[in-house]
């Protein structure tokens, strides 16, 4: 792997990081990262294929009040250069890339943490009017979200795929169950503030429904949000509220007298 591909590499990385907190590019994204990547690595084909496999894996993986997702944009780079840099397989690399994934949320958690640092100077800059020093505070968070997917992967570039899985192996268990419990904090947390954003208690029925389907069936989230849909159309179909009233007919005595009134005027 020679320089140019080296600085590319890591250049798509920050890339990808700042783009799983703008969503607007949506270059955190497995199919675009991992294209990108193997663009760059001389091995489209195997990017594209892998993208397009850990994409219906990330599917369901989203952001829902303070619950973090797994990162998709740690897991996407730097499984692809494992992969096509030590000739391994689809398989491996989706196993590589949970792994990532995994250890990448806890990164994320720990970059949003620091953030907050920079929310609060905004906050003082706001104050006393300098909107120089707030574009300076969402640059500055901004790069630090390039920066925890640039920094790994250029540290995973000196690596090899064996290296890298036993680091992850040899994560202490207390540390990751210790996550895993927080995590689940966290999650009941965001759902609660999701719960008080919403204010809609006519629509409660639908939304508790939906965690007791979640809880006793197999749905995942593509079949929760066709459910979803088709609830909305029904919903609208029989509420009031969105269904057109149509005009009140005219009655047939004041049609008489309007004809009446006419005939008056032409006489």
């Amino acid at each position: 792997m020679d320089t140019f591909q080296v600085i590319a590499l890591v250049i798509v990385a920050a890339i990808a990081g700042m783009g799983s907190v703008l969503d607007e590019g949506q270059t955190h994204r497995p199919l675009i990262a991992c294209t990108l990547v193997g663009l760059i690595l001389g091995d489209l084909t195997t990017g594209i294929i892998l993208g397009g496999t850990l994409e219906m894996m990330a599917l369901g993986w989203m952001n829902v009040g303070l619950a973090m997702a797994p990162d998709t944009a740690i897991a996407s780079v730097i499984a692809t250069i494992l992969v096509i840099t030590t000739h391994q397989g689809v398989g491996e690399g989706i196993a590589i890339a949970v792994a990532l994934a995994a250890a990448g949320q806890v990164l994320t958690i720990f970059i949003r943490t620091i953030t907050v640092f920079f929310i609060h100077r905004a906050d003082r800059y706001a104050d006393a009017g300098n909107t120089r020093g707030i574009e300076m505070m969402h640059i500055s968070a901004l790069i630090l979200q390039g920066l925890r997917v640039a920094l790994p992967t250029f540290a995973v570039l000196l690596m090899n795929v064996e290296t890298v899985q036993s680091t992850l192996a040899n994560i202490p268990h207390v540390v990751t169950k210790g996550l895993q419990i927080g995590g689940g904090i966290v999650v009941v947390v965001g759902y609660a503030m999701v719960i008080n954003m919403m204010n809609v208690k006519y629509l409660m029925p639908f939304f508790f429904g939906g965690f007791l389907l979640a809880a006793f069936t197999e749905f995942n989230l593509v079949g929760f949000g066709g459910l979803g849909l088709v609830l909305a159309l029904l919903w609208m179909e029989i509420h009031p509220k969105y269904r057109a009233v149509p005009a009140p007919d005219k009655p047939l005595s004041a049609t008489a007298n309007s004809a009446d009134s006419d005939d008056d005027l032409d006489a």
